[in-house]
């Protein structure tokens, strides 16, 4: 996608349940003109949304962790190119030919923030396809989450001197009693001084300051204090790599979604806002479901949360991201795609416009996949979505 100096147009992509339908709207800023809007009937988004359910590897009540990914990696739409083309065409029914039309007509440089309803709010909007072909809405416009109103509108901390390019590296930290290979256990396996990522890390100023970049990894003393006393420093951005949840027992308050750390009770989306925690312009949060605001009435979630302390961009996932054991398990490949999302997402949050260059990523990596590369499966680099407020892309 050609850049250009022009201010960007923006679209947004609306989407409300009301009663036993879903309406929605796409329209273009500043342009009264440029509008579509229609309904979708329930019953049309019931298998859909079925179909997207099973092709996740977020487990499904009473469905163990194993199980749910052997189905997303060996029998879900996202298996093989030719299931999630197919199931990006049905995705893009979502939209009608005029909204496609009017998406076509945006400049190269058009920026589209969505606004899904609850039912819809698991939907990877990059990989829709148009009717009429496999164009993707990615290939057409910047794609982006758009934040709630009373979130965006609320008081902010204003911005504050930073520590040029300094991150703070919260990566996989070790949760108490947790086994490696337990639910709660490590993400990115055991560290190494030759992987990739201690690599990447190494070229970094980072937080905690380590003389080794593989102390940064699997960490016991990463609690919600060690985490105030990074952030106080004033960090340039802030990347986060583990686990996120909301149990059981939280189910309906997004506010009690929560990042795990290295302490036994995990550090909420309520602790965050009550701590008012310095956070800085640009954050990864990648964990389970850690973008899942959208799925409660309340958009109150770990992006709120961040967005409220100073966040400009918040870079978080749709879904559960399967761990780079869990992805050896089930595909016999050497590669490792959550080291390598991970490796993307903070490049992409160093330049100088974060939101754009994760989906200057994905653009990549659904030509390579479409090719054939199927060591670039979706079901990494789909579930992420970037939010942005005040402008930034």
């Amino acid at each position: 996608m050609a850049v250009t100096d022009d201010p960007p147009t923006t679209l947004v992509l609306r989407f409300a349940d009301v009663g036993v339908a879903t309406y929605a709207g796409l329209r273009v800023v500043g342009a009264p003109d440029q509008l579509v809007t229609w309904m979708l009937a329930d019953s049309d988004l019931t298998s859909l949304i079925g179909e997207l359910t099973a092709a996740l590897p977020d487990p499904a009540p009473g469905e163990q962790v194993t199980d749910a990914l052997a189905r997303a990696f060996t029998r879900g739409a996202y298996a093989t190119p030719d299931t999630e083309r197919q199931f990006a065409g049905r995705l893009g029914a979502l939209l009608p030919p005029a909204a496609w039309d009017l998406l076509r007509q945006a400049p190269t440089n058009a920026v589209l923030f969505v606004s899904p309803s609850t039912r819809l709010s698991r939907v990877p909007w990059a990989l829709l396809a148009a009717p009429d072909g496999d164009e993707r809405l990615i290939e057409l416009v910047d794609v982006a989450m758009a934040i709630p109103a009373n979130i965006a509108n609320s008081p902010r901390p204003q911005p504050h001197p930073l520590l040029k390019d300094t991150v703070a590296a919260i990566l996989d930290p070790k949760v108490p009693g947790q086994r490696p290979d337990s639910a709660l256990g490590s993400v990115l396996g055991r560290p190494s001084a030759d992987s990739a990522l201690a690599r990447h890390f190494a070229d970094h100023e980072v937080l905690p300051v380590v003389a080794d970049p593989v102390a940064l990894f699997r960490r016991t003393d990463i609690d919600r204090q060690a985490l105030a006393v990074m952030l106080d420093q004033r960090p340039a951005r802030l990347i986060y790599v583990g686990h996120a949840s909301a149990g059981e027992d939280r189910a309906g308050y997004a506010d009690r979604a929560a990042l795990h750390l290295a302490e036994p009770e995990p550090l909420s989306a309520a602790d965050i806002i009550t701590a008012r925690l310095p956070i800085p312009p640009r954050v990864a949060l990648l964990a389970c479901s850690s973008g899942a605001d959208y799925r409660f009435d309340e958009a109150t979630g770990l992006v709120a949360a961040m967005i409220l302390g100073g966040a400009q961009v918040v870079t978080a996932t749709l879904w559960s991201l399967p761990t780079t054991a869990g992805y050896r398990r089930f595909i016999a490949a050497e590669d490792d795609p959550m080291s390598a999302l991970v490796i993307a997402v903070d490049d992409a949050h160093g330049g100088s416009a974060a939101a754009a260059a994760v989906n200057r990523w994905q653009r990549d990596c659904l030509q390579r996949w479409r090719s054939g590369d199927v060591s670039v499966g979706p079901l990494y680099w789909a579930a992420l979505v970037s939010f942005t407020v005040d402008g930034a892309r």
